[in-house]
């Protein structure tokens, strides 16, 4: 998808000077972004509704035992 977004121009002269792809950086910002949000909204999701134990924790834990 083709976007347009606003970018300082003296940011962006000096990433060029710096060989610096604009588009990849872009991406790459966003990317990290993206992340940084869903663990945020994970996270707040957790603190609303933490997981409590079940019955079948133990059996869980006793699947790796011989």
């Amino acid at each position: 998808m083709r976007t347009t977004i606003v970018i300082d121009d003296q940011l962006a002269a000096e990433a060029r000077e710096l060989g610096i792809n604009l588009s990849a950086a872009a991406r790459d910002g966003l990317r990290r972004a993206v992340r940084r949000r869903r663990a945020e909204l994970d996270r707040q999701a957790y603190q609303l509704q933490p997981e409590t134990e079940d019955d079948a924790w133990d059996d869980a834990e006793a699947w790796g035992q011989p």
